[in-house]
């Protein structure tokens, strides 16, 4: 094989890795965005607004005090 050869196999096998390394990066980028996009998305579905919330949690030690008033033996 002569020079020319060689040099022009391995200049394509350079070319070669460097498409496929700027694919394998693009695809690695819009992975995480992706996750990202999750991410944002589920940390705004979790909790209740701010009302509801608190009428929950006020539910919530009403029910707490009857039941220590049972434990207690109290007639509520």
């Amino acid at each position: 094989m002569d020079l020319l050869t060689i040099g022009l196999l391995s200049a394509s096998v350079i070319v070669g890795l460097a498409g496929a390394s700027l694919t394998a990066l693009k695809g690695w980028n819009g992975w995480l965005e992706l996750k990202k996009m999750e991410l944002t998305q589920s940390l705004g579905d979790r909790g209740l607004p701010p009302a509801t919330g608190r009428i929950e949690i006020a539910d919530l030690r009403e029910r707490v005090r009857k039941l220590e008033a049972i434990a207690a033996g109290i007639d509520i």
